[in-house]
């Protein structure tokens, strides 16, 4: 999920009162001096000429450290790639080569526990808690007995479309991700005529003074609470539980029938993990001051995920669940001389300031605890008398056993606090340490790496060996090299922090400290499996800052992106040298360069690389996230709907496989273990519709089910008709 009209941090640039984001990308908030890849880019490149005209105008001979000669070349078989490239293309269904097929599975809303609540478009948050949830991204394929035809397909749902998850929102004039706000049914307009709850006080017996003659007893604080509340608009109670719970992750059974279509199956292991199931926080920062909240005062406990884009799937069997753009849910409104007052662990990451964050949760009618969490302005006397701290239980990535319903999900705090993109483990081995990649999804933010302290072992390791070890931050060198800074008080610059459970609540702070790299969007990750290289997808970014946007330069220079690899000079992955180069610098055929220098063409050109899975033979999948207000517009009109491509690693071939439906993006990506089938998913189609549009009833996107069905996040099924290897 990205925001096409990309900027360097301005802090000049009014933010709250002007657009910056699409559907939750966290506002800028990196201010340090660290240098950006762009500038290391250009330092580097400069030399060799690839730099005329800027980095998204390269074309010609590429890229020092040729991975294609180094240590790790190999012979890859001929047919790596076998399937016939297709064209870019703006209809509204999935698309696929020849000689494949492509079966729709998973919809949003789909039910999957409990009494299997058929889906409607007026489904309430009782029925949503057993039913698949929105916005589908990362997925992962669990075998049941090593099975290629049946399994728990996991899957997380990053954020909501409110315009198509609540039914009573039709006929509004709403955008993409906007909520429906309740006024008070009843307004204060004399003395002798109190609004609802404030004849409740009135009626009841108090001590505090008298109102009126004759009248009850009452608080006076009451009275003005109640009036205040009583002015203030709200959400619908059901409707923002209902957001919650089609939040998270869903597990659930599918299996392959005779005919080779796949389907949901109904089983005991079906389950919701959504904003309000409660789990552990682990590692350093269980206990600290800083996770104490009036849900847990101790600092061990807290309630739901959110925002899950990718994941990761570990080496003991488990799921990964990457919090992302979690930090506009919340609000905090405390100030200091008339300007917004919040703590780092807030104000570096995002968290708004506007009383209502990104949903207005906070304000759901009836004030539960569940919603007030939102707010976490100062209400109390500390910590444990409000939720100023519940920010800090959010941004980590959560651990889910999708073969124990009764564990308990476990934030494993060690790996971080960021906009977790995913997770991407690095070669396993028993008796070596486990490592771990993950990129911080926003502007100008870093690459990470933890090293476990213990080692692996395939009988005995569980979850709690992230609990401890060391995290890195990546810096990029600009003749090719790197290394990895380590986080820890007192090392690298860092001086700042009393612990390591606040420095990991404040990473961000520590990798600026550090000197960390300033990356271009990190999002996906992936390890190939034969060679050890990591890849991450740099999705899109910019030198020219807001304030210089002009009709004649309404964006910036990098706005397609790119993918970047690198090699670590320890076989286990375990040091603090690597080697780096550039996979793909993407875009249309006058601003791209493949691994060769060469262009992409009309059969491989593609933007905001997303998405990103290596498979057991070494293929690279690529999917693109073109935000929503850039789709099929301007300089994005060349490519179409999102999509996802092939790449050889060694040849840097690039060839398209799949385009999607109108409004959406590709993302999330397994095969089965025979490699014959692949899971991939589509979010959000018929985002692009406009709110004119939804008004009138007119949706751009009726995938997939077609007619004037509302669109729905799906997963979709991909089989070669001849039965073989996808991608051959």
């Amino acid at each position: 999920m990205k925001d096409t009209t990309d900027h360097i941090v301005d802090p000049s640039y009014d933010y709250e009162s002007k657009p910056w984001h699409e559907h939750g990308d966290e506002r800028p908030s990196n201010f340090s001096p660290n240098p950006t890849f762009y500038d290391v880019c250009e330092q580097r490149f400069s030399r060799r000429r690839l730099m005329q005209g800027g980095l998204a105008a390269a074309v010609t001979s590429v890229y020092g450290l040729s991975f294609a000669s180094n240590a790790f070349a190999r012979d890859l078989p001929a047919d790596l790639i076998g399937f016939e490239p297709i064209m870019t293309s703006e209809a509204d269904s999935i698309e696929v080569p020849p000689g494949y097929r492509a079966q729709v599975i998973c919809r949003s809303g789909e039910p999957i526990s409990g009494d299997m609540p058929a889906y409607r478009r007026d489904n309430t948050a009782a029925e949503q808690e057993h039913q698949i949830g929105q916005h589908h991204d990362g997925i992962h394929f669990f075998p049941v007995d090593g099975s290629s035809e049946d399994g728990y397909l996991v899957m997380n749902h990053e954020y909501i479309e409110p315009r198509y998850l609540h039914g009573a929102f039709e006929g509004r004039a709403l955008g993409s991700g906007e909520v429906v706000y309740l006024p008070e049914e009843t307004t204060v307009q004399a003395e002798t005529d109190p609004p609802a709850e404030m004849q409740e006080l009135l009626s009841a017996p108090g001590s505090a003074a008298m109102v009126g003659d004759g009248q009850a007893e009452v608080d006076v604080a009451e009275v003005e609470e109640a009036i205040e509340e009583a002015l203030t608009q709200h959400r619908d109670r059901d409707q923002v539980l209902k957001e919650l719970y089609a939040h998270g992750v869903s597990i659930v059974r599918v299996r392959k029938g005779e005919s080779g279509e796949w389907s949901i199956v109904e089983d005991p292991l079906n389950r919701r993990i959504h904003g309000m199931t409660e789990m552990e926080i682990g590692g350093p920062v269980r206990g600290h001051d800083l996770v104490k909240t009036r849900f847990s005062p101790n600092g061990t406990r807290t309630r739901g995920t959110l925002n899950n884009c990718a994941h990761g799937v570990t080496p003991w069997n488990t799921y990964l669940a990457a919090e992302e753009n979690w930090a506009g849910y919340f609000t905090n409104t405390d100030t200091l001389d008339q300007k917004p007052d919040q703590p780092r662990e807030h104000a570096r990451y995002g968290v708004a300031s506007n009383g209502t964050g990104r949903y207005g949760w906070n304000l759901a009618r009836g004030g539960e605890d569940e919603f007030v969490r939102f707010d976490a302005s100062i209400r109390g006397a500390d910590a444990t008398e409000d939720y100023r701290n519940e920010p800090n239980n959010f941004g980590w990535v959560v651990e889910i056993d999708p073969f124990d319903p009764e564990s308990v999900p476990v934030k494993r705090t060690h790996l971080g606090r960021y906009a977790h993109e995913g997770v991407v483990f690095g070669p396993v081995e028993a008796g070596k340490p486990i490592v771990a990649y993950a990129g911080d999804d926003a502007r100008f933010e870093y690459i990470y790496k933890f090293v476990s302290a213990a080692t692996y072992d395939p009988e005995t390791t569980d979850g709690s060996i992230l609990d401890e070890g060391t995290l890195y931050a990546a810096k990029f060198n600009d003749d090719g090299t790197g290394e990895w800074l380590a986080l820890r008080p007192g090392e690298n610059g860092i001086t700042d922090f009393a612990d390591m459970g606040e420095l990991l609540v404040n990473t961000r702070a520590a990798a600026d400290q550090a000197g960390a790299t300033k990356m271009d969007r990190p999002e996906w990750g992936a390890v190939d499996p034969n060679t050890g290289e990591v890849y991450f997808t740099l999705t899109n970014n910019t030198r020219r800052i807001q304030s210089q946007v002009d009709m004649a330069n309404p964006r910036a220079n990098n706005q397609f992106g790119h993918i970047i690899k690198w090699r670590e000079r320890t076989e286990d992955h375990t040091g603090t040298e690597f080697d780096w180069d550039l996979f793909v610098i993407a875009g249309g055929p006058d601003t791209s360069a493949d691994l060769k220098g060469n262009p992409l063409d009309e059969t491989s050109i593609f933007a905001a690389p997303d998405g990103l899975w290596i498979d057991p033979d070494s293929r690279v999948w690529i999917q693109t996230d073109i935000g929503e207000s850039a789709q099929n517009v301007g300089d994005f009109e060349q490519f179409g709907n999102n999509q996802m491509l092939c790449a050889n690693p060694v040849t840097g071939e690039i060839r398209r496989f799949l385009t999607g439906p109108i409004g959406q993006e590709i993302t999330g990506v397994i095969t089965t273990p025979d490699q014959r089938t692949m899971f991939i998913n589509v979010q959000h189609p018929g985002a692009t519709t406009t709110a004119e549009d939804y008004a009138a009833g007119r949706h751009l996107s009726h995938w997939p089910d077609g007619g004037d069905a509302w669109p729905r996040s799906a997963t979709v099924v991909i089989t070669k008709e001849d039965g073989g290897v996808i991608g051959t």
